[in-house]
C-alpha cells in the first residue's frame, strides 16, 4: 500500500495535493552550503599519525565495551576481534579497514526533492536543536516542553531560510508517553515541513518504527535504496557501546539509513582534559562504531560525529564556546578527512540561561568555529540555550539568522570581473561615492548579508519602536513566523497513512512515563 501512495505523490499526488500546492506560501530556504573557503587545520602530518596510532592502540590494547549485546560481540569475533565477556579488542588495522566501505559522501532525500541535501565533501548543512526537555519564550519563561511547542519548532524550522534540515528531537514533548512522542515527533517532521528529518534512536523498536513511516512517505523501495533519514548514535564515552544506541544503529544501517556515530565527550569527566587525549578517544570510538556499522552492511552512510565541550573545574558544569572545545574540533575534521568520512559537529553551543551576551558570544564562537573545521553536518546550528537543557523560542530565530552569515563567509571572495570591480572604480573616481553608480545598482539586491531580525535603525527610530533588545526583536520574529507559516504540500492519502500507523502503534501498548 504505501508503495501504491509513494508512486502517487512522485505522479503529483492526485488533485488535492496539486489544489493545495498551488495555495501554500513558497518558503525560501537557502541551498545547503558549499564552501569555497580553505578549513583551518590545526596538527600537522607528525601530530595526526601519533594520534591515528595511539588510537589504534587503545582498540588494540585497552579495547571497547559492547554491552547486552551478544550478536555484536558475535558479530566482532567473526570479523577477527578478541573478545573476551563484554569487551572488544580490536586488532590494529582491523576497524580501519572496515571503515573504508562507508561512503565519503551521500544524498539525504526530502519529501521535497528540492531540499535534498548532500552530506560530505566540502558541504554544510545545518540542522536544528535537538534534545532539550525544556522550552523558553518571553511570554512563558522556563517549562517543560510539549508536543505544541514541538510542532511550533518544526514549523519555524521550516520557515527558516538559513535552515536546510527540520532536525529531530527539536524538544523533548514530556506531555506525550516516552514509548509513543516519537510518533508524533516523526508525524510533524513529515507533514509540517517538506526538509530532511531524523529518525528515533531511543529503542531500537521506535528506529523501526521511524523507517516504517518513512516507507509509507516514500515507498518501501526508495527507502531501501536510498537515504531519507539521519540519525544521532551517541556513543557512551568513555569507550562503551549500550545496547539501545547500538540496536537503533543496526536498524538504520540494515535499511541504508545514515547514522551519526558521536562520542559525548566532556573533557575533565568523560574524555581527558587534553587536546591529543581527547582526540585518541574521539578517534578510537568512531573507529569502533563505524566499523560496526559497516558489519551490519557495507556501504551503509555514516558520519563521523564528535560532540565536544569541557567541564568547569569549579562547578561541574559543562563549558562552551571555549579554545579547548575548538582545538578539538578542528582537530577532529581533519582526522575524519583522513578517514574519508563526512564530519559532525558544532552548534550554537552556549551555557547562558537567557539569550543574553553570554549566549551570543560562547555561539559566535562554536558556529564560525565549526564552519572553519570543515563540519558537515550541524546539529544544534540554532535554539540551543543552557547547555542544551532550553530549546529557546527566540534563540531560535536569532540563531537561524546568523546562519546567513555563514552562508556568506563560505562564499568566500568573488575574484570575476564583477568581484574587481574595476568598472565601479572607474566610473567614480577620485571624491565620488558609490551610492549611485552602475555597479552598486547591479549588485545591491545581493552584495550583503541581510539581518531578519537585528536592529540597525538610528537612536531615535530604535527608542520611537520601545527601544527593543534582542529578544524582544525575536519574539516579533518568532510571532510572525507562526503567523505566516502554512503546511506545505503533501498528497491526503499519505497523511491519512502515516496517522493511522501512529494510531496503531500508540493502541498497541499502554502508555509509559518513565
Amino acid at each position: 500500500m504505501s508503495e501504491v501512495r509513494a508512486e502517487r505523490r512522485t505522479r503529483g499526488g492526485g488533485g488535492a495535493a496539486r489544489r493545495a500546492e498551488r495555495t501554500a506560501v513558497s518558503v525560501e530556504t537557502a541551498k545547503f552550503i558549499q564552501r569555497n573557503i580553505p578549513n583551518f587545520e590545526i596538527l600537522n602530518e607528525e601530530a595526526l599519525e601519533i594520534i591515528e596510532y595511539n588510537a589504534e592502540t587503545v582498540l588494540e590494547e585497552i579495547g571497547v565495551n559492547f554491552v547486552e549485546n551478544p550478536e555484536a560481540l558475535q558479530r566482532w569475533r567473526d570479523a577477527g576481534a578478541d573478545v573476551q565477556g563484554e569487551r572488544v579488542r580490536i586488532p590494529r588495522g582491523l576497524a580501519r579497514q572496515l571503515c573504508a566501505t562507508a561512503p565519503s559522501a551521500f544524498t539525504q532525500h526530502a519529501r521535497n526533492p528540492e531540499r535534498n541535501v548532500e552530506i560530505g565533501g566540502k558541504n554544510l548543512v545545518l540542522a536544528p536543536v535537538y534534545g532539550p526537555p525544556f522550552v523558553r519564550d518571553n511570554e512563558g519563561g522556563r517549562r517543560y516542553a510539549t508536543i505544541a511547542d514541538f510542532r511550533n519548532f518544526v514549523k519555524l524550522g521550516y520557515m527558516s531560510k538559513w535552515l536546510h534540515h527540520s532536525g529531530g528531537t527539536v524538544c523533548e514533548p514530556t506531555d506525550i508517553a516516552v514509548n509513543k512522542r516519537h510518533l508524533d515527533m516523526l508525524l510533524a517532521h513529515m507533514t509540517l515541513s517538506d526538509k530532511p528529518y531524523m529518525g528515533s534512536v531511543t529503542e531500537p523498536v521506535r528506529a523501526e518504527d521511524s523507517v516504517k513511516m518513512s516507507k509509507i512517505l516514500f515507498g518501501d523501495d526508495f527507502v531501501e535504496q536510498n537515504t531519507v533519514m539521519t540519525s544521532l548514535i551517541n556513543i557512551n564515552s568513555p569507550l562503551t557501546f549500550d545496547s539501545v544506541m547500538m540496536g537503533a544503529l543496526e536498524v538504520y544501517a540494515k535499511h541504508n539509513q545514515a547514522a551519526i556515530i558521536s562520542p559525548f565527550i566532556v573533557g575533565g569527566a568523560m574524555a581527558p582534559v587534553t587536546v591529543a587525549g581527547t582526540l585518541t578517544q574521539v578517534l578510537a570510538e568512531v573507529l569502533a562504531g563505524v566499523a560496526y556499522s559497516q558489519l551490519i552492511r557495507k556501504g551503509a552512510p555514516v558520519i563521523m560525529g564528535a560532540f565536544v565541550t569541557s567541564i568547569d573545574m569549579n562547578s561541574g558544569a559543562p563549558t562552551f564556546g571555549t579554545p579547548e572545545a575548538a582545538h578539538i574540533t578542528y582537530g577532529a575534521g581533519q582526522l575524519a578527512r583522513r578517514l574519508g568520512l563526512p564530519y559532525r559537529s558544532g552548534g550554537s553551543f552556549c551555557g547562558s540561561k537567557l539569550p543574553d551576551a553570554q549566549a551570543a558570544y560562547e555561539t559566535a564562537n562554536s558556529l564560525n568555529m565549526a564552519l572553519l573545521a570543515g563540519v558537515n553536518f550541524m546539529l544544534h546550528s540554532c535554539g540551543w540555550l543552557e547547555g542544551g537543557l532550553v530549546s529557546s523560542y527566540e534563540k531560535f530565530v536569532l540563531d537561524a539568522d546568523q546562519l546567513g552569515t555563514l552562508h556568506h563567509l563560505a562564499k568566500g571572495i568573488y575574484m570575476d570581473d564583477n568581484g574587481q570591480a574595476m568598472d565601479a572604480l572607474r566610473e567614480v573616481g577620485p571624491g565620488g561615492h558609490f551610492l549611485g553608480c552602475q555597479h552598486t545598482q547591479n549588485n545591491f539586491k545581493t552584495a550583503f548579508w541581510r539581518t531578519d531580525v537585528l536592529d540597525y535603525k538610528p537612536y531615535e527610530t530604535w527608542e520611537e519602536e520601545g527601544a527593543r533588545d534582542s529578544a524582544q526583536l525575536a519574539d516579533v520574529r518568532v510571532k510572525k513566523l507562526l503567523r505566516d507559516y502554512q503546511a506545505p504540500a503533501i498528497d491526503p492519502a499519505i497523511v491519512e497513512a502515516l496517522q493511522a500507523f501512529v494510531d496503531q502503534r500508540k493502541a498497541s501498548e499502554p502508555d509509559a512515563f518513565g
